[in-house]
């Protein structure tokens, strides 16, 4: 009987640091296939690496009802379970912040124009 040996990677989460931003700008213009920045990028605040690259991130955004919620990112590289399980992931991180972006519209709006508009000046 032949054993096959899947090459599992390990997936690290992480939260979102300063120096994270250019990467998960880049991840979003790409997944956006823009070269604008927008403010669906939202504010980041979890990311996801593979092979010690950032491939994801979540963003708290404003959804449709003006209400706080957020946003799942991701690269190629991502499969279906592992965005399944990131997404749960940012879900569960979400639920258990209570910081004023997470739960303060008008304070996440803020926060969301003076990050798109710092991010669009570089």
């Amino acid at each position: 009987m032949e054993t096959v040996i899947r090459n599992q990677q390990q997936l690290q989460y992480a939260e979102v640091y300063i120096s994270d931003i250019p990467s998960l700008k880049n991840i979003f213009l790409q997944v956006q296939n823009s070269s604008k920045l927008t403010k669906e990028f939202g504010v980041p605040f979890l990311l996801v690496k593979k092979n010690n690259q950032i491939v994801g991130f979540a963003s708290l955004i404003m959804n449709g009802k003006e209400e706080v919620s957020f946003t799942v990112y991701g690269k190629n590289e991502l499969s279906d379970s592992e965005k399944k399980n990131f997404n749960l992931r940012a879900e569960r991180y979400f639920r258990q912040n209570n910081s004023g972006n997470f739960r303060n519209a008008d304070q996440l709006k803020s926060s969301i124009e003076r990050m798109t508009g710092w991010l669009s000046v570089g």
